[in-house]
Formats: C-alpha cells, structure tokens, sequence
C-alpha cells in the first residue's frame, strides 16, 4: 500500500462520500496579477491542481475569485476550458460593489459564462474604527452606501449569492442587508473568522443565521477549533452550512478532513453528508 493510498484513505475514512470545495483560490503563472493586488502569492499551474483533484474525493468545486486579480476575470475561460469533466468548476467574481456600474458588470459576466459564475465576494475585514475604503484595491467598502443594495438586488435577478469574508465587527451590518433582502443567499466564509471579533460580535456572526438566507462556510484558518464549529453548526444547522479551503493536496485534505471530524463526528452521517456535498450541491447549482 502506498503512502498515497494510506493518506487518501485517512481522508476518506470518516463517511466515505465525496465533498464539494467551495472555496478554492487559483494563481497561474500565465495570467498576471493586478496592479492593484493585495498580495502576490506565488503561482502554479493549473496542472498541478488538477492531478491532485484526480487522486482526491472531490465532485465539484467553487472557485473564488481571489484578489490578486481584482476585477479582471481573464483566468475564467482557462479555468473552464481545462476542467476536469463538464461543468466541474463554477465561479464567483469580484467587482466593487459601491462602483454603480457594478450591477451592469455582473450581468454581463453572467452572460459570458452562463450558469458558472454563482456569486460576487464582498470583502469587509479593516479594523473596526478605522474608515471603509471608496477606491483602491476592492476591499473594506461602506456597507451602508446605497450601490451596495444594488449589488442586492442584481444578485437577486441574477440567482447569485453573495460571499462575504468579514471580521465579526460587521456581522450587524450585513444583517441589516440581508433582513432587507431575506431572499439573496448570503454566505460567511471561514467560520467567521470568529477569533478576531469580542464575544458579542461572535453572537452577532451567529445570529446572521436568523436574519434571512445565510449559509456558513467550514473553512479558513480557524476550523481546528471543534467547539466553534460546533456553535455553527447548532445556528446554521445542515441546511446551511458548506465546505471550503480543504488543500490542494492530499496531506492538507487529509488535515482538514481530521478537524471536519474532530467537529462533526457524532451527526449523523446524512446531516455531514449535508455539509460536506448536498447543501453545496443546491446552493450552487451542481448537477
């Protein structure tokens, strides 16, 4: 037996089903990064991904648009072009969703690239106390500026949900947003990011599972933490709650699916097959 074999076994062992990644950040080599980048990390071909999603029990996968390309969605038609099987790969995008010509930017990327691109990611992560950002790198916007509801409203005409990375301080205003539009899906990506906010902004990131459509994402730097995914869980329940960031290899799936398991062992296996492929499944629109 193979120490590839061993591995991809540990990974598999705690249901034996298949997962679906929705949060999966491509760099390649032949496509620049923008001016504007808020990082520059380094790149890899496409190939080296896609062997390891040949090994891996992976069905489909939600790639994010990350921000070193900031508004040029050039990498899609690559991306889509190469996947592994038909309709493997959906999308989400990033424009600035204070810019008033943001609207008329999604509709035209969903035209390009019909039922693959599912949703816009909305970054909201600077220090509480310190002023949102109205230009530069498409991050830290006023959730409270009026396009922001336009944003709302076209994701809605368009049946895309609407991702947000955000610290727990923000948590009350993308209530407010996701109250006024309880039928846009939103997602909170990697469980919150709850280590970062006080104890009443964590309730606040928790309570946003009352406020309308908003499904929590078992990713990111804090899901070693059994007992925060556990008080997700007990808020978002498996109807609305989705796996993302599981590597892109088999030691890091293997990691992350040890801490899925630390977290969610004792459901039942229909609830973690829930979090892991079903709710996914629907919430993107995979066949």
């Amino acid at each position: 037996m193979t120490r590839r074999t061993l591995i991809l076994g540990a990974a598999s062992a705690l249901t034996g089903s298949r997962i679906i990644d929705s949060h999966v950040h491509l760099f390649l080599p032949q496509f620049p990064y923008h001016s504007a980048a808020t990082y520059r990390p380094e790149a890899h071909p496409l190939e080296q991904y896609l062997a390891f999603l040949r090994e891996a029990p992976i069905t489909h996968v939600v790639v994010v648009h990350p921000e070193p390309y900031q508004d040029d969605h050039s990498i899609l038609p690559y991306i889509f072009e190469h996947e592994p099987s038909p309709g493997f790969f959906k999308s989400t995008c990033l424009f600035d969703p204070i810019d008033p010509a943001t609207p008329d930017r999604m509709e035209q990327l969903n035209r390009r690239f019909p039922n693959r691109i599912v949703g816009m990611r909305i970054h909201e992560v600077h220090k509480p106390g310190t002023p949102p950002l109205a230009s530069g790198p498409i991050k830290d916007r006023d959730l409270q500026n009026p396009e922001m509801k336009n944003v709302f409203r076209k994701a809605r005409e368009l049946n895309w949900m609407l991702q947000f990375q955000l610290i727990p301080h923000y948590a009350a205003p993308v209530a407010a947003l996701v109250r006024e539009f309880p039928d846009v899906p939103v997602v909170i990506d990697h469980l919150g990011r709850a280590h970062e906010g006080t104890p009443a902004e964590v309730q606040q990131v928790m309570d946003l599972a009352k406020a309308g459509k908003v499904y929590m994402k078992f990713s990111g730097p804090y899901i070693s933490d059994a007992a925060l995914a556990r008080r997700a869980f007990d808020a978002f329940g498996p109807d609305r709650m989705i796996c993302g960031y599981v590597g892109m290899s088999l030691p890091e799936y293997g990691k992350w699916n040890t801490d899925f398991e630390n977290a969610f062992a004792k459901l039942s296996s229909p609830d973690q097959a829930k979090i892991r492929v079903g709710t996914a499944a629907t919430l993107f629109r995979f066949q």
